[in-house]
């Protein structure tokens, strides 16, 4: 931010789990700072930070957003501060993951009614993953049934003692102290406060040598050498401060924003490597480098790439070189943007986020550089989608654009994907729950006007054989003039692993002429698209051409062809055929009061519990499953634990279909020819 020294920046995420309280702590914060004129509310609708349609529609924060504004702490000191609020609902954990790119510090929002929640623990997880120092925030001491001291305990057992309250409610919650600079304290809170400052004095001493000397020889630290070791702990991750907020009473937000400022990490603190692993500067004067963690499509500007500046100073007239791609860009305009407001800049910094409109092929993940400047940052890792919808067009004129608007959508979202499935036929949108779906439909037909169904997918089966069998075919049709005359002999059998050759050639003698050999092998391949058990595409099975006949006169390459379809049928149909299906290897993640039902359930799905480990917290149970039974698990999921499982999956095999299971699939196809 201009005029602000970056050593004076401080970024930060705010994330936690869905209904922590965590957009109306942005909206205080946005209201503290003056970037909003009154105080917003999501129940109302007048958030500023859930501003879409989507969001305000169904009360939850969708999109990640990133808001920035200076703010001049208490005792005067003028700080920029840049932040995102991030979605809780797990259906968009991939904007979480982005915004992880974009800030260098994670605050995480806690009830204090519900307490450590599985998204709790995710958003820690992937936050330390990512580097980032991590905090937390108590938000609904006001609420019933509210405790403090409870969800402290819960906070430090989840992740270590090293979390440590740098504000105190008062016991009947109508203020907080701000442990560091409270001063003059009376009542029954002195003692509270002092036995927590000097917790916080301790951890700041441990941080440097001379400070731990000097702590251990009795002297008393100044304050600015016990914010410098907070600070240095914060960075280090030896110190997660707990702050408290009553966002809607404006109880704790000036505390918040003075800790922020007086213990975040700068973007100079933080280490920043590339691809490789190799440190790049942070600091302003150094070439530039910048991040792109989301992507938007404007209605009005167009496709605007948000960039975090990781080092150097971008201006508007920056000629730009996307290292990953390798190529050139000229950006139109830069643009700082909070809710709906947007600000043309003219200059941004480390730390900054801005919009740059009009790149023509930068994406989500990355790096744009000042010419000359190679540096390449990695990618963004996105969760793999577990939710899987065919999406069909309603009317024509909705198919003739449909695939722009699936892929408007998916250039927005990294975690959606549309696989165009050859077997099938079908087109499938996918993403990580029903409600990821859904939002992406409703976005689809209110930027692009495409309306479409959605539907169960159709599960590419496959079909392989068993045993040995033969087959014989003689293609011979007489109808005045030259005829038709092909014959062939095959003998089928499954193809060993390994074995690439799935067409043999074992005629002798001349029996069919060497020039009809392929016409015969494309008869095969012809023949291979739809099997003897339900007409799904038949794979791993070798086939044998050890026999036939020619006619000098009627025989033809059509001949041949047919001929070698026709046998092959009927030597598969002698080789005890079998279906296939998908098989996928699941990782469910819940909690250790679900096991019982979980395991039953995936049971049911024809599964089999591979294994079972613990990780914080949670119970990761490893199983097989077949995919036709995990379409819609990410719904049932959420059901059967209410709202605190999550899982990832992705392809094993194909394996054999049980015999009752075959029977619904061939009756399923025969049903669906007899209406076609």
């Amino acid at each position: 931010m201009k005029n602000i020294p970056v050593a004076d920046a401080r970024t930060f995420a705010v994330m936690g789990h869905t209904g922590s309280g965590k957009t109306t702590l942005v909206d205080a914060l946005l209201f503290k700072l003056g970037l909003n004129d009154r105080l917003g509310q999501v129940a109302s609708g007048s958030s500023m930070a859930d501003f879409t349609d989507e969001e305000k529609d169904r009360k939850i924060t969708i999109f990640a957003k990133p808001f920035a504004a200076p703010y001049k702490t208490t005792n005067g000191k003028l700080r920029a501060l840049t932040f995102v609020d991030t979605p809780g609902y797990m259906d968009f954990y991939g904007q979480v993951i982005s915004s992880c790119r974009a800030t260098g510090t994670a605050l995480i929002a806690v009830d204090a009614v519900s307490g450590v929640q599985v998204g709790t623990r995710q958003v820690w997880k992937h936050a330390k993953r990512a580097g980032l120092a991590r905090g937390f925030v108590v938000t609904g001491l006001d609420r019933d049934n509210a405790s403090f001291e409870k969800v402290i305990a819960e906070i430090q057992s989840a992740f270590g003692n090293n979390c440590v309250p740098v504000v105190l409610p008062t016991p009947d919650g109508s203020a907080v102290f701000d442990i560091l600079a409270a001063q003059d304290i009376e009542g029954e809170m002195a003692a509270q406060v002092e036995e927590a400052k000097g917790a916080l004095v301790e951890l700041a001493a441990e941080t440097d040598d001379t400070l731990i000397e000097k702590y251990l020889g009795g002297e008393a630290l100044s304050p600015d050498e016990i914010g410098a070791g907070l600070h240095a702990a914060v960075d280090c991750g030896g110190l997660c401060p707990i702050f408290v907020a009553m966002p809607l009473k404006d109880i704790g937000i000036t505390e918040l924003l003075d800790g922020i400022c007086r213990l975040f990490r700068s973007p100079l603190d933080r280490e920043i490597l590339d691809k490789e692993g190799n440190a790049i500067s942070t600091a302003a004067d150094a070439p530039f480098t910048g991040f792109v963690w989301r992507s938007v499509n404007d209605p009005f500007v167009g496709q605007l790439n948000f960039v975090r500046v990781l080092s150097g100073t971008l201006t508007n007239d920056s000629e730009l070189h996307n290292t990953t791609r390798d190529h050139k860009e000229r950006m139109g305009g830069m643009l700082r943007i909070n809710g709906k407001k947007q600000e043309t800049v003219t200059e941004a910094r480390p730390g900054d986020i801005v919009a740059v409109s009009k790149l023509k092929n930068t994406h989500v993940g990355d790096t744009l550089c000042a010419p000359g400047n190679d540096t390449v940052m990695a990618g963004i890792r996105f969760p793999k989608p577990v939710m899987f919808q065919a999406v069909e067009a309603k009317t024509q004129a909705d198919e003739d654009k449909i695939g722009l608007a699936l892929t408007r959508v998916c250039e927005e979202d990294p975690t959606l994907h549309v696989d165009r499935n050859a077997q099938t036929h079908e087109v499938v949108l996918q993403g990580l729950g029903d409600v990821h779906i859904d939002v992406a439909v409703t976005l689809m037909k209110s930027r692009s006007n495409v309306s479409v169904t959605l539907s169960t997918p159709k599960v590419p089966y496959m079909e392989t054989v068993t045993s040995m069998g033969e087959g014989h075919y003689k293609h011979k049709k007489q109808s005045g003039g030259r005829g038709q005359y092909g014959e062939a002999y095959l003998r089928v059998e499954p193809l060993p692993d390994g074995d690439e050759e799935a067409f043999v050639n074992a005629i002798v003698g001349g029996a069919i002429p060497h020039n009809f050999i392929p016409a015969v092998q494309k008869g095969l391949i012809d023949g291979m698209t739809s099997g003897a058990v339900a007409g799904f595409p038949v794979t791993k099975v070798k086939a044998t051409l050890y026999d036939g006949s020619y006619h000098d006169v009627d025989s033809s390459e059509v001949a041949f062809k047919i001929a070698g379809s026709r046998a092959l049928r009927e030597a598969m149909a002698a080789a005890k055929p079998v279906l296939l299906e998908p098989i996928m290897t699941v990782k469910v993640a819940i909690p250790d009061h679900a096991l019982g039902d979980i395991n039953g359930d995936l049971n049911h799905k024809r599964g089999h519990i591979m294994g079972m480990e613990a990780d914080d917290g949670m119970q990761i149970m490893t199983a097989e499953v077949p995919q036709a039974e995990l379409f819609r698990y990410a719904a049932e999921l959420r059901s059967m634990t209410a709202g605190q499982g999550s899982f990832e999956m992705e392809f094993c095999r194909y394996d054999v279909v049980p015999a009752n299971v075959t029977q619904k699939v061939v009756a399923e196809m025969e049903k669906t020819k007899s209406e076609d």
